[in-house]
């Protein structure tokens, strides 16, 4: 992400043609790829029968890392809301108390698949901007192709912003035994 902000030379989003194309686009390409090993990692892991313990741990713990990292940025770039970022920043926060009362309880809660779901559509979502940020810099396709990527990355992210709040839900209901019981 450091790639990302160092590639846009406007304040706080006012201009995106202001973007450096090819740190854009090489933000772009890291995203994508470490979007990719995200879903490559439980692939192995499942199939090579290694899941473990720290790994269901440590897996959402590098997802929000990842999107949290693009998230700041997109909130100084102009492209994101705050209050968006806040409720996804808050669910991620009592999924994680969540699970440290579920563990000291000896309950190990991993990822869900409506969590999953949300996880990939805010990624598909953030390279859906990343790509527009890196298009609007190397001055790539007509504007119409860029304003589109922008609307389907934004439908997206509404997307996700909706899944975060329900899979949250879902994941306190989930645990409700866990939780009342403390």
């Amino acid at each position: 992400m450091i790639v990302s902000a160092l590639s846009h030379t406007s304040v706080a989003g006012t201009d995106w043609s202001t973007f450096d194309g090819p740190l854009a686009a090489a933000a772009f390409i890291l995203y994508v790829i470490l979007s990719c090993t995200d879903k490559v990692d439980g692939y192995l892991a499942r199939s090579r029968n290694e899941i473990t313990d720290f790994g269901k741990f440590l897996d959402p713990i590098a997802d929000k890392l990842l999107v949290f990292s693009a998230l700041l940025l997109f909130l100084d770039f102009g492209a994101v809301t705050v209050w968006s970022v806040f409720i996804i920043l808050f669910r991620e926060l009592l999924v994680s108390a969540l699970r440290m009362v579920a563990s000291a309880a000896g309950v190990v809660v991993a990822a869900d698949k409506l969590g999953k779901y949300k996880t990939a559509t805010t990624m598909v979502s953030i390279c859906g901007y990343l790509c527009v940020f890196a298009m609007a810099g190397l001055h790539l396709g007509p504007v119409a192709l860029t304003l589109g990527i922008y609307s389907v990355s934004r439908f997206l992210y509404a997307v996700a912003v909706v899944l975060t709040v329900i899979s949250g839900a879902q994941y306190f209901w989930n645990c409700r035994k866990i939780v009342f019981s403390v």
